[in-house]
């Protein structure tokens, strides 16, 4: 610290002043609120069109419960790690970025009875 009261540091000169308890306290509440907001934020899945296509093309239905119950548990596997997943539901597969909340590619179960998947670093199975 220089006689002036500022702490030297080679990028900047910052000063010496201590906030009052109660305003620390708030900063570090303030920061807790938005650190939540942001772990805690569930992201909805898009669609790709790829994937809207083999939807399409493969009559695949999925329910709107369903589709919420996948992106739940896409958020929950991010938050573990993982990046591009398997899902398997009742009727089909999809395969999920979940780096980038993305459906890549859907196919029906019989269809991926006969995949090799790779690049996947984590399964997910729904039950009914």
């Amino acid at each position: 610290m220089n006689e002036l009261g500022f702490q030297v540091n080679s990028a900047q000169l910052l000063p010496q002043t201590k906030l009052p308890l109660r305003q620390r306290q708030m900063i570090q509440q303030d920061f807790q609120q938005h650190f939540q907001v942001a772990v805690s934020t569930n992201e909805k899945l898009t669609i790709s069109k790829h994937a809207q296509l083999r939807i399409s093309q493969r009559n695949i239905e999925i329910a709107p419960k369903t589709w919420d119950k996948i992106a739940d548990k896409a958020n929950e596997a991010k938050k573990m790690g993982v990046t591009e997943s398997l899902i398997i539901i009742d009727n089909a597969a999809l395969i999920v970025s979940t780096k980038n909340n993305k459906v890549i590619t859907v196919m029906d179960r019989d269809e991926a009875t006969s995949q090799i998947f790779t690049n996947i670093n984590g399964t997910i199975i729904l039950d009914k």
